[in-house]
């Protein structure tokens, strides 16, 4: 099968000059001499439109065409469109200028100019024969395009005519475009409100042509190349075919197509700029998009589907609901398939602007690489940002889940890295902090559990004491304590051993941070290379302090180990004594070891009453710590609700005839009956409805309840006994895990159902149609972003009526700012939405099995005849329904 490519990415703006004169005009209109003749004025103006970035001129004399070829296989040459033509001057003395398609032929021009009411070609002041609206008329019928020339100046149609003879002439049906001098801002305020469409007197009616205005060019006489330079002399028009067709379809949509070099540049956005596949079933497509507007277009099963989970999985991002999970899923298995490759290059804008391929083979993960082809260890994710992919009916299944709304609504929070390190470090701590005091609350048990044994084993030795054992064993008694201390002097010194391997794991100091090739490219390299010295220095010195710490602990261990025999020496000659005496206490059936095992247990159980108070301490510590803790949680978890309340309110500001969105501070309480669930034993399902009619519930008092007991709970929450009690018995660790729960924010919406012009008339989400959520969902898709959107037949759930007044005129101011790829079956969104980029998908099938293709004719806007004629067909069904459709409903 044939590859798709796209040498084109639809409809971009051109730099367009469209009142360009030839050599002679100079002479002839303003009596100057030319400077140049007449191959090198045609070189030095195409010179200094290539310069400018002029790719579109229109050659247009007074009565004359005669200089057009020379200006034309020149600038044909150089890549620049040369459209023909001449200017005339109507009856009524209004200026015109009549454009025509490239490549029409001189003949043909002096035959126009003849219908056109001209008699006698050439270069000329002389007036025509036929009335404005006539010429207009007539250039219409040639297949041309007729401009009102300067139409606030002299000789311009605004200034010219009055009354009625001005309302006709400016209604003419046939009149696509009107040129002013500069900026409409600086049109005179009796001429701007016409233009504007805004006077009642001149405004253009649906009989007239269209409801729209005119389309608004800047053009002025450009009699010598410098003069192209001015502001007022070019502007720029979208065009995918630079054709006739093509100046007609922006004309026809001049808020779309339009731009004055007097208005702002569009901004930057970040930009899925190619998307391809090697094997499956879009195996060889390649879809090159434009920065603008995108629609796939096909019959059912053509791939649309896929094109947008391709999209998806190469991003590696998951779909946001069950079913939409499912339907991905399932494309990707079963079209996509296994060992299908999918590549996908993009535009990012954060931190700078670069290009980067995101490259996955089914089903291995996505790889990304930068502009040099190196493997990057950025994440897809990492670079669109907001990116918005959207299935088939998942915005439906979006609007239908309140937690997923809230999902939605942070997508247009203020960006606040402090606040969320602030809110991630202070979670951390938390939960340090509480396994921190099970910990403790543990060792304190251990410790308990130990010192249990104490009361008993000290009422054995004093059994042991009453008979006189103590004063016969004292010495022996007093050596299981002076063991101990040989232990702890040994364990000491050892201890510091620890200390001095752990300096000379960290040794020599790592400099490499420092080195020459680190700092090469850093402006204070000089200053910051000093810390290399610095550390030098400080690595020897350690390194000098570890080997001596090594030789103090050796002399150390060997002192020690002589203490350690002297000791023992002493030990052996009370250990004979103590033989001695056992052996007497066995005659009188007394166990004297046992005594000293008793001795030696209490001994080492004995510091335990310090080791308690000491965990004791710590566990005060770090309770008061968690106090602290928690009041910055609810600090932080408060601040980010306001950020969210922020956004909420943006967007009731920006669509306040549309929706009305409410953020509910810890309304979703799910991670919280999650919690209950897993911790609870017995039917907990009556507690979490009990729970959940709570109108208020705070995550601290709740716990505190839960720990103060069951009649506490049944009074504060009116539980059964029962209910309460299984609360009551929560264990520590999961009362603390309550205290730290991230409870999100809810987020309701009600929309205007009000036709427009009608009183609103709001209604909660919850009581809304099917069609109604998803205009809902859909509204707040289309807010300003600079990610790009994808959706998959947005007009799936939606009614006819919103996707006219609600979806295109969105997309339309929002297209500008952003990057949108929409699959549709509705015409309106690309025709209505004027799609710079349209694919036309179609199937192909051999023996063995299906595939997707795009041809090369059926990619391009609505002015390529051949996308416009799929168009037709695809989604109109063809000319012959469009026309019955028509007739049937008496347009």
């Amino acid at each position: 099968m044939s590859q798709s490519t796209t040498a084109t990415t639809g409809a971009v703006y051109h730099r367009c000059a469209l009142q360009v004169n030839p050599h002679d005009y100079q002479a002839t209109f303003r009596g100057q001499r030319a400077d140049l003749a007449e191959e090198s004025y045609a070189e030095t103006l195409v010179a200094t439109a290539l310069d400018l970035g002029v790719t579109v001129m229109a050659v247009t004399d007074h009565n004359s065409a005669r200089g057009v070829p020379a200006i034309q296989s020149i600038a044909s040459d150089r890549g620049i469109t040369v459209f023909p033509g001449f200017e005339l001057k109507s009856a009524e003395g209004i200026h015109v200028l009549c454009i025509y398609a490239p490549g029409t032929s001189l003949d043909q021009l002096n035959l126009y100019l003849g219908d056109a009411g001209i008699r006698s070609p050439g270069p000329s002041s002389r007036a025509s024969t036929k009335h404005f609206g006539d010429i207009v008329d007539t250039v219409a019928k040639q297949n041309g395009i007729a401009l009102a020339a300067h139409v606030t100046g002299s000789g311009g149609l605004l200034a010219t005519l009055t009354g009625e003879a001005r309302t006709s002439a400016w209604c003419t049906p046939n009149l696509l475009a009107v040129q002013i001098p500069g900026p409409l801002s600086e049109v005179p305020p009796r001429y701007r409100s016409i233009l504007l469409n805004q006077d009642p007197a001149h405004r253009r009616s649906p009989a007239a042509g269209d409801n729209l205005a005119l389309a608004v060019v800047n053009a002025r006489d450009v009699a010598k190349p410098d003069d192209l330079r001015h502001d007022s002399a070019t502007c720029y028009i979208k065009m995918s075919d630079v054709s006739i067709e093509g100046l007609r379809q922006a004309f026809l949509d001049p808020e779309s197509r339009i731009r004055l070099a007097s208005d702002p540049l569009p901004a930057d956005h970040n930009e899925i700029l190619s998307l391809m596949w090697s094997g499956g079933f879009l195996d060889d497509v390649v879809l090159t998009f434009n920065p603008n507007l995108n629609v796939l277009i096909g019959g059912r099963g053509a791939g649309k589907s896929t094109v947008v989970e391709s999209i998806r999985y190469v991003l590696g991002l998951t779909p946001s609901t069950q079913q939409a999970r499912l339907a991905h899923d399932g494309i990707i298995k079963n079209v996509v398939r296994s060992g299908t490759k999918i590549v996908l290059r993009i535009q990012s804008l954060h931190p700078s602007k670069r290009q980067y391929t995101i490259e996955r083979i089914a089903p291995n993960p996505p790889v990304v690489r930068d502009h040099d082809g190196q493997v990057s260890s950025l994440l897809p994710r990492d670079l669109l940002p907001g990116i918005g992919i959207w299935g088939q009916h998942e915005v439906l299944e979006l609007a239908q889940d309140g937690n997923k709304l809230t999902e939605l609504l942070t997508r247009f929070m203020d960006k606040d890295s402090d606040l969320d390190e602030r809110k991630a470090t202070t979670s951390e701590q938390l939960e340090h902090n509480r396994r921190s005091i099970v910990s403790t609350r543990q060792d304190i048990d251990n410790v308990d559990e130990r010192l249990a044994a104490l009361p008993g084993l000290q009422e054995t030795l004093q059994r042991f004491k009453d008979i006189g054992l103590e004063d016969r064993l004292h010495k022996q008694r007093l050596l299981v304590r002076e063991e101990r201390v040989m232990e702890a002097l040994m364990e000491c010194i050892a201890s510091f051993r620890d200390i001095a391997e752990g300096l000379r794991r960290e040794l020599p100091v790592d400099r490499i941070f420092l080195s020459d090739k680190s700092l090469r490219s850093l402006p204070g390299k000089d200053i910051l290379s000093k810390g290399n010295a610095l550390l030098e220095q400080l690595s020897n010195d350690l390194q000098s302090i570890a080997v001596q710490m090594d030789q103090l602990l050796d002399t150390a261990q060997e002192d020690g180990t002589v203490i350690s025999e002297e000791w023992q020496a002493h030990k052996a000659k009370i250990e004979t004594q103590y033989h001695k005496i056992l052996r007497e206490l066995k005659q009188e059936a007394v166990d004297g070891e046992e005594y000293i095992q008793l001795q030696r247990k209490v001994e080492r159980l004995a510091p335990l009453r310090e080791q308690r108070e000491a965990l004791e301490i710590l566990l005060k510590s770090l309770n008061e710590r968690r106090q602290v803790l928690l009041a910055e949680w609810a600090d932080v978890t408060a601040a980010e609700y306001q950020r969210l309340n922020r956004a909420a309110d943006d967007v009731n500001d920006k669509l306040a005839k549309h929706i009305r969105v409410k953020a509910t501070f810890q309304g979703n309480r799910d991670p919280l009956f999650d919690l209950l669930r897993e911790s609870v034993t017995g039917r907990i399902k009556e507690t979490i409805d009990r729970l959940s009619a709570v109108s208020s519930l705070s995550l601290r008092e709740f716990a505190d309840t839960c720990r103060r007991g069951q009649r506490a709970l049944e009074q504060e929450y009116v539980l059964t006994s029962v209910q309460a009690r299984s609360l009551s018995q929560m264990n520590l660790e999961t009362l603390m895990q309550i205290e730290e729960l991230d409870l999100p924010a809810t987020t309701d919406i009600r929309l205007n159902t009000a036709p427009k012009g009608h009183d609103p008339a709001w209604r909660d989400i919850a009581a809304l149609s099917t069609g109604q959520k998803a205009t809902a969902v859909l509204l707040l898709l289309f807010m300003e972003s600079d990610a790009p959107l994808v959706v998959d037949q947005p007009e799936d759930d939606l009614d006819n009526r919103f996707v006219t007044e609600g979806v295109v005129p969105r997309l339309r101011r929002a297209k500008q700012r952003r990057q949108f790829l929409l699959s549709t079956h509705n015409a309106n969104i690309p025709v209505l939405g004027d799609a710079e980029l349209i694919f036309g998908l179609t199937t192909t099938s051999n023996r063995h099995e299906s595939n997707a293709e795009v041809q090369p004719e059926h990619i391009g806007s609505i002015d390529v005849l051949s996308v416009r004629e799929m168009v037709e067909e695809i989604l109109e069904g063809g000319r012959e329904a469009f026309e019955h459709r028509r007739r049937k409903y008496g347009f």
